[in-house]
């Protein structure tokens, strides 16, 4: 295998080993609008990044991949904040919260790449939208597997945490549960994963990798962390014959491995599993 496919899969496996476990919350807790919001966030982060790489500023001898990591990172924790103060004034519904700031946030970043294309900036809009797993660096590999282990770190330790506010969030705060700075917290990792993951699907498909694999592990699953784990296998599964696909018949790989987690996504729905290990039973 050349060096490129390599890459590829070490970064996709990277992600799905991150994803399984954090879609599973977002399934839980029905929260995939806030992923796209952020994903959609993140294009003004990278616009942002090549607004700072052509102007010069303080991050000029930081790689162009590094740089649109980290204002990626930066804009979609400033959302997440944001988004947790304006849940706080109760003025809107969440659901028009989050619909508001993933259009803005996608519209601004869109317009704001238009501006410096305009500047002579060439950019590949499509790789950003739709991912380029293929063209996955080495600096890319640092910051899925650095930030993932960050990740999953993180959620080991609220996990107990996390699932109780997750199953009944006023018994979890009557408890003693620090409801506010766990559901914060776990905001923040979301952003963490969909900052240094963009490049793997896209920002319009990132939110797909949380969540059908997770919706697929349902199936296996009899407890919590079962879940988990199967969440990130297929997600891995996913990685590999999405691979499979572009290198085979020569399409889009970020689609292509959302199209491979659909496929066994239909699998698991029509031949549902749990009734064979009940029957087993």
């Amino acid at each position: 295998m050349d060096d490129f496919l390599w890459r590829a899969l070490l970064a996709g496996l990277g992600v799905a080993l991150i994803s399984g476990p954090l879609g599973c919350f977002i399934v839980w807790r029905r929260m995939a609008y806030f992923g796209d919001t952020l994903a959609h966030s993140a294009l003004l982060g990278i616009a942002l990044g090549f607004l700072l790489n052509l102007k010069g500023s303080i991050f000029s001898n930081l790689t162009l991949n590094t740089l649109l990591t980290l204002t990626t990172l930066g804009v979609c924790i400033a959302i997440a904040l944001l988004l947790v103060i304006l849940q706080s004034q109760k003025r809107l519904a969440t659901d028009t919260l989050l619909g508001i700031l993933a259009h803005s946030g996608l519209s601004l970043g869109l317009v704001a790449l238009a501006f410096l294309q305009g500047e002579g900036l060439r950019i590949d809009l499509y790789a950003y939208l739709f991912g380029d797993l293929l063209a996955v660096t080495l600096i890319d590999l640092y910051w899925i597997y650095g930030g993932g282990a960050l990740v999953l770190l993180c959620l080991v330790w609220i996990w107990q945490s996390l699932l109780s506010i997750t199953v009944h969030e006023e018994l979890a705060a009557v408890e003693g549960v620090p409801v506010k700075w766990v559901r914060l917290l776990f905001m923040l990792m979301v952003a963490i994963v969909i900052a240094v993951a963009m490049k793997i699907v896209g920002i319009l498909l990132i939110t797909s990798m949380l969540i059908i694999p997770a919706a697929a592990a349902r199936s296996f699953a009899r407890t919590p962390e079962q879940m988990a784990i199967f969440a990130s296998l297929i997600g891995g599964m996913a990685v590999v014959l999405g691979l499979y696909m572009s290198w085979e018949w020569d399409t889009p790989s970020g689609p292509s491995v959302v199209v491979a987690a659909t496929s066994l996504f239909i699998v698991t729905f029509l031949f549902p599993f749990s009734a064979l290990f009940k029957l087993y039973e």
